[in-house]
């Protein structure tokens, strides 16, 4: 049976840069359909910041009609300030996501890099070189922020692939 073309949009959240991402998967070949980042500056005030995150990602939401999302978590650290703001971000882009009726899969950083490059403890710059490997890019995406939004929809179609194989397996098994 063949599997019909899938659209996954991929989102690096944060409150100054969002990175986003549209990966299109035919089968098991991967291709980059388009990649940006919402930039929102700090003068402006939090709600318009979050506004313009929700109104821009309903944007690419709309206009390249993906079924599906892959979105990092939030990762603490040591500065909770800036984890308040990412995830408030997050909330902004996934409430687009929701309009749209997207499918959501929540990965955290570690994940991403697991599925992008191997290894959880990959650099950026690693990401971005497998992210341009994988999707056949001349270069790697630019800014950073596009390339983990990339990684973040790849990573999406690895896990979809794995948890399409294991409820195959149990269906199987239980025959």
């Amino acid at each position: 049976m063949e599997r019909p073309r899938r659209i996954i949009l991929g989102i690096d959240p944060g409150l100054a840069n969002t990175g986003w991402g549209i990966v299109s998967q035919d089968g098991p070949r991967l291709s980059c359909v388009a990649y940006g980042c919402v930039s929102t500056p700090s003068s402006q005030p939090l709600a318009a910041r979050l506004l313009k995150v929700h109104d821009q990602i309903g944007a690419v939401v709309r206009r390249f009609e993906p079924s599906c999302v892959g979105i990092e978590t939030v990762w603490f650290g040591n500065n909770v300030t800036a984890a308040f703001a990412t995830g408030q971000a997050r909330g902004a882009a996934l409430v687009a996501c929701a309009e749209g009726g997207l499918d959501v899969g929540e990965f955290s950083p570690s994940q991403i890099k697991l599925a992008v490059v191997g290894t959880g403890s990959a650099e950026k710059e690693q990401v971005q070189y497998m992210v341009a490997q994988l999707l056949g890019l001349a270069e790697p995406p630019s800014p950073d922020h596009a390339a983990d939004a990339l990684a973040a929809a790849i990573c999406y179609s690895t896990h979809q692939g794995l948890a399409r194989a294991v409820r195959q397996g149990l269906a199987a098994a239980a025959r």
